[in-house]
C-alpha cells in the first residue's frame, strides 16, 4: 500500500474509532469520512461497506485487548495482573459503543469475521485467570466463559443505561464489586 493510501486508511479506522465508540454501528459513513478529513470515495476504496469498516474497528480493539492482556501475563503478581486486567479492560471497553455492539450482536457477518480475535482474547483471559487461581487470588469456580459473560454483561448494562447526569454510574465501584466477587475467599 503506499504511504497516502496506508495515512488515508489510519485517518479512517481512527476517525471511526470515535465515530463507532460514540454512535454505535448506526454512524453514518459520510460523518465517518469527513471526520477523517476524506471523502466518501476514500472510504469506500479502503471500506467498501460499513461492516467492513466496522469489523476492522472492532479486529482492531480486540487486538488491543489481546496485546494487554499478554502484557499484564508478564506481570509477576498473578492476582494484580488478573485484576489490573479486568479493570481495564471494562474502563476501556463501557464507553465504546462499538464493542458492546459487537459483543450483543451487531451482525452475524461481524461476529463470524471477529471470531478469530474474540477466541484469542477468551484465550489469553483464560490462562490470566487460570494463573491469579493458581496463586489464590481468584476463587476456584470461576471458568473463563463465566467470566467473560459476567464481563460482557456488565458492559452491555454499563453502556445500555441512559446517561443521567443527577445520577452517574462510579465505573470504578462498580469494577471494585466486580472484583471482589471474583477474589478468592479464605
Amino acid at each position: 500500500m503506499r504511504a497516502d493510501a496506508r495515512r488515508n486508511r489510519d485517518l479512517l479506522l481512527r476517525a471511526a474509532q470515535d465515530a463507532f465508540a460514540e454512535e454505535g454501528i448506526g454512524v453514518p459513513l459520510d460523518s465517518v469520512a469527513r471526520r477523517a478529513g476524506v471523502g466518501p470515495g476514500t472510504l469506500y476504496r479502503h471500506f467498501p461497506t460499513k461492516e467492513a469498516l466496522f469489523e476492522a474497528v472492532v479486529h482492531e480493539r480486540l487486538r488491543q485487548l489481546v496485546a494487554r492482556a499478554r502484557e499484564s501475563a508478564q506481570d509477576p503478581d498473578p492476582g494484580a495482573a488478573f485484576f489490573g486486567f479486568v479493570a481495564h479492560m471494562v474502563r476501556e471497553a463501557a464507553p465504546k459503543q462499538d464493542l458492546v455492539d459487537a459483543l450483543g450482536g451487531a451482525g452475524a457477518e461481524v461476529r463470524t469475521a471477529v471470531a478469530d480475535t474474540a477466541a484469542e482474547l477468551r484465550e489469553e483471559v483464560g490462562r490470566l485467570l487460570a494463573r491469579a487461581q493458581r496463586s489464590g487470588a481468584v476463587r476456584p469456580d470461576l471458568g473463563a466463559a463465566e467470566l467473560m459473560a459476567l464481563l460482557s454483561g456488565l458492559l452491555h448494562a454499563l453502556r445500555a443505561r441512559p446517561r443521567d447526569p443527577a445520577a452517574p454510574v462510579d465505573q470504578d465501584l462498580v469494577v471494585a464489586v466486580l472484583c471482589d466477587g471474583l477474589a478468592a475467599r479464605p
